[in-house]
């Protein structure tokens, strides 16, 4: 092509120095500064603005002729170097913003499919003085060279580039983000197609410049990643960084702390005190990360918790960054009035080398903070994170699920000695699960997920229906004792039609209602619901009997307590564990006679020891269980095991 530019359009390249202004002014009023990815963007804008700085500069000394070709020469040299590497930093933002950065240093045929049409662009240009292969400037005339079109070969296999990374990582990132990236290729292309058809329109940095507004209005939207309060990504942002992450086969670091007692200074303080403490804890952070180079990518998530994020080659930072935490933390934090001491429980993580999924590392950092004690110190994952558990917790929904359609649920049994009549009386209706490929599933794990999604109410009819088939059977009849318990869950007593459905299957089995005692918690004792206090009336008028499982771990309202149809309370093991302490000694001596006084029957947890049994013989009590007589056993063994200490009473 040959001629001057003093005719061209700069009207698109001034209307792209306004866009790309007001662009680069948005993104530092929405803070939009920090991260590898923001950096890249904003160098984009900025590479935008100097190329379209240089194509107005190279119609202007165009336009001046013969006079100027060396400054013609500079200007078309400086503007075809600039908007070629354009296309570089695209596909290089695109990759951060699906953060592929790990793969990219792994990928060497990437590295080199980038590097290598700009490495050839760049010598072209570069020696295009010498050789007039891209352009030609003579007698103040620009004329593009036999190679030039090259120029357009290059940018378009940037193009590819963009396209076959978004399309082959696409899971990475939503719709909304597919579009817009797949936008900013396309506007760049259809305004290289403009110029070619209409050379005399300069739209070819304007169209740059409005794939970054494009992109920034679809995908560089730090308000919807960014914590108001604190100023770090939220909660919503760690969780689909996280999930990347472990999709993309990425290798990282993360510092997770939860303030142990921050429900403690919530509720001390008032929510709008409390935030403002977190305000300061989150000061100290993002000075910290600051101190040491700014490595981490910070997100408040709620209640108290945070997480710093660190690259996989950061680990010695990640560690000292830790340590440093936790130790500013422990200090008090004066806030207003008060002196304020936090419990920063600090686990720092190996991701995915210890723990192993997004469902995993979510459900650990839920409340690592209440599954242990505080210590003070900085915890590594392995010392508290057990895989198998969090693979269980990740699953139980679908466990549970599988158990009741297998009916693989197992009742078990623990005998329950009567210390006046000096042999077994009863017994408490346990449930167990084996599953096949996790193994035993631990009731702590098992119950609360089964009230959460509900299967509580059918695996609780599950184990009544058990109880009472075996109630009704020949060989109860042969053990001589006097009922069953069975556990009722909060859920269960909160259900409706409990009582309904509870007296129906006595009904279909036969079972006189002395021969099943109901236990309840002292956590639901403590429930004032009418449903609930509807359900035990009716049961009690049929003749039902109620016990109070795990008195004293509880804080029940007393008068709730004695206003229920109890016959027997069942002292929780940590009464026994604090035997030898004196004062609890006198505490245990008053509440048994108060249960006395109230005509109530008393059953002892947790027994272990001959000693054990002595001791709460002496203070009255009426029934010992526990591990000194026979741990939770399946149905075939505890009728053996009552059977012979029948036979041994028999002998003696």
């Amino acid at each position: 092509m040959k001629g001057g530019r003093e005719m061209r359009n700069l009207s698109f390249d001034i209307s792209a120095i306004i866009v790309l202004i007001l662009l680069l002014i948005s993104v530092l009023i929405r803070k939009a500064t920090i991260g590898r990815t923001n950096r890249v963007f904003i160098t984009a804008i900025l590479l935008c603005m100097l190329t379209t700085c240089f194509d107005i500069m190279a119609v202007a000394f165009d336009a001046a002729g013969a006079d100027y070709e060396q400054m013609m020469l500079f200007a078309h040299t400086g503007y075809l170097l600039l908007h070629n590497f354009e296309s570089v930093v695209h596909v290089v933002f695109v990759i951060g913003v699906m953060d592929l950065w790990h793969k990219l240093k792994k990928n060497v045929p990437l590295q080199v499919c980038i590097a290598l049409p700009y490495a050839a662009v760049f010598a072209l240009v570069m020696t295009n003085p010498f050789t007039g292969l891209i352009f030609s400037v003579d007698g103040g005339i620009y004329t593009h060279g036999p190679l030039f079109n090259l120029l357009y070969i290059c940018a378009g296999s940037y193009l590819l580039i963009d396209f076959y990374v978004v399309i082959k990582n696409r899971r990475l990132i939503n719709a909304k983000k597919i579009v817009g990236l797949l936008s900013m290729a396309g506007v760049c292309l259809l305004s290289v197609i403009i110029h070619i058809l209409l050379p005399e329109q300069l739209v070819e940095c304007f169209g740059v410049s409005l794939s970054l507004f494009l992109v920034s209005l679809a995908v560089q939207r730090p308000e919807e990643r960014l914590d108001s309060d604190t100023g770090f990504y939220r909660h919503s942002a760690y969780g689909h960084d996280a999930k990347n992450s472990f999709l993309s086969g990425k290798h990282w670091h993360v510092v997770m702390l939860n303030i142990a007692n921050f429900s403690v200074v919530n509720s001390m303080l008032g929510y709008e005190q409390a935030m403002g403490v977190l305000k300061l804890v989150a000061d100290k952070i993002r000075l910290l990360n600051k101190n040491l180079g700014n490595k981490g990518e910070l997100y408040y998530l709620d209640r108290g918790r945070f997480r710093i994020v660190f690259a996989e080659k950061d680990r010695t930072i990640a560690e000292t960054y830790a340590t440093l935490l936790n130790n500013e933390l422990k200090l008090k934090i004066h806030y207003n009035s008060f002196d304020i001491n936090l419990s920063p429980m600090i686990v720092l993580a190996r991701c995915p080398e210890e723990i192993e999924s997004f469902k995993s590392l979510m459900a650990f950092g839920l409340d690592f903070h209440k599954r242990n004690p505080y210590t003070g110190r900085v915890i590594q994952a392995p010392e508290i994170y057990h895989k198998d558990d969090f693979e269980i917790k990740n699953n139980i929904n679908q466990i549970i699920k599988n158990a009741l359609e297998n009916r693989s649920f197992q009742v078990y049994y623990q005998p329950i000695y009567s210390i006046s009549e000096k042999k077994f009386v009863s017994a408490e209706a346990l449930l167990r699960l084996f599953d096949k490929e996790h193994g035993f599933i631990s009731p702590e794990i098992l119950i609360p997920a089964a009230e959460k999604s509900g299967a509580i109410h059918k695996i609780g009819e599950y184990v009544f229906e058990e109880v009472c088939k075996f109630v009704s059977s020949k060989e109860f009849e042969e053990l001589g004792l006097d009922y069953i318990e069975v556990n009722l869950s909060v859920a269960q007593c909160m259900h409706g039609d409990l009582a309904d459905r509870i007296l129906m299957i006595m009904n279909q089995y036969n079972v006189p209602t002395s021969r099943i005692n109901l236990e309840i918690t002292e956590t639901a004792a403590s429930f004032s619901q009418r449903v609930m206090t509807d359900n035990l009336n009716k049961l009690s008028r049929a003749g039902v009997e109620f016990s109070l499982d795990d008195f004293g771990t509880g804080y029940s309202n007393m008068k709730r307590v004695v206003s229920l149809p109890l016959k027997i309370v069942k002292l929780d093991k940590s009464f026994v564990d604090e035997q030898a302490n004196p004062k609890m000694w006198i505490f245990l001596q008053n509440t048994v006679k108060m249960l006395k006084d109230m005509n109530m029957e008393i059953v002892v947890e947790g027994i272990e020891t001959k000693e054990m049994v002595e001791a709460f013989s002496e203070l009255k009590c009426d029934f010992i269980q526990g591990y000194y007589f026979s741990k939770a056993i399946s149905k075939d063994d505890f009728v053996k095991f009552i059977l012979a200490a029948i036979k041994q009473k028999e002998l003696v």
